[in-house]
Order: structure tokens, then sequence, then C-alpha cells
């Protein structure tokens, strides 16, 4: 499919991007992994582990929009379940940053764990149901919530490092 053909390097980028960002968030939290308690467990499922969600989401999208489709309908379908799938997954890691008690969360910690998530993912929904009469439209939204995606996730992982690395510590 011509559409499709003309996204190649910026799938190929995207997805080269997140698949060694997974790998690197992997190594980060294995150094900085010194007994941490119950407290930091739970912030690490409300705050690492959507990280790796997120990355994971931009590699899986530019895999799928890079596979030889013949037309728009069943990667649309695909990655319409995957937006419904991250959006739920949203709902559940704001529940669990309310829930940890290790950290407080700032309006920058709402922005990029809820709400620019949520975004990214109501994107591929959204557009999802638009790709049979938008496909030019849509493949933008897909490519830009990728890309929202991967931002997200370098900015959390960043993040999260951070605070291990400058707060976490020090208070031990």
């Amino acid at each position: 499919m011509h559409d499709l053909a003309d996204w190649d390097s910026f799938y190929v980028i995207t997805g080269s991007a997140a698949g060694a960002l997974i790998g690197l968030q992997f190594v980060v939290l294995t150094l900085i992994a010194q007994r941490p308690g119950t407290a930091a467990a739970d912030a690490g499922n409300a705050f690492s582990t959507p990280t790796i969600v997120h990355f994971g989401t931009a590699l899986l999208l530019s895999a799928l929009l890079r596979a030889p489709w013949h037309d728009i309908l069943v990667p649309a379908i695909l990655w319409g379940l995957i937006g419904l799938a991250g959006f739920l997954y949203v709902l559940v890691t704001t529940a669990r940053m309310r829930r940890q008690t290790a950290y407080r969360p700032q309006l920058e910690d709402w922005l990029c764990h809820g709400l620019l998530p949520a975004l990214a993912y109501a994107a591929l929904v959204v557009s999802s149901v638009a790709a049979p009469v938008a496909t030019h439209e849509a493949l933008f939204a897909v490519g830009g919530a990728a890309l929202l995606l991967l931002f997200i996730g370098i900015h959390n992982a960043w993040d999260s490092v951070s605070w291990h690395v400058f707060f976490h510590r020090r208070d031990e």
C-alpha cells in the first residue's frame, strides 16, 4: 500500500529508537536497584513500568505499520485496539500513582504519566476509525502518537532515573 510505504523511514527510526530505549531503561534500572522498599516497588509500578509500555507501544506501532499490508483496514483495527488498551492502561497507571506512597506526584507527573499518554492512545483510537475515509490524515495521527509516546517515555525515564540518583539515594 503506497500510503504506508511513504512512512518507511519514520517507523524504522521510531521503532529503532524505542527498542534501544527499552534496553537502556533495563540497564539503568538494574544499575540503580539497590534493595528498594515496598513503597519504592509501588512507585515503580506507577512510574517506571508505564515507561516501558510506552516505548513498547511505539515499537509495536512501528513494526505493525512496516508490515506489507494490502489495505488500511486491518492495521487500523489493530492500532485502534492498541490505543484502547493503552488508554485503559493509563487509567490503571493514574490509579497506581494515587495509591503509591514513595513520592507525591506533581503537575508534571500527572501530565506525563496521565494526560499526554491518554491523548496519544486516544489519537490511535480516533485515527483508526477515520483511517478508511481519511487514510493520509490518520497515518499522521498514528505517527504523532508514536512520537509522543517515545518522547513521553524519554521524559519519564529521565525523571525516574533523576529521582533515584538525586533524591531517593539521599534519603537512605
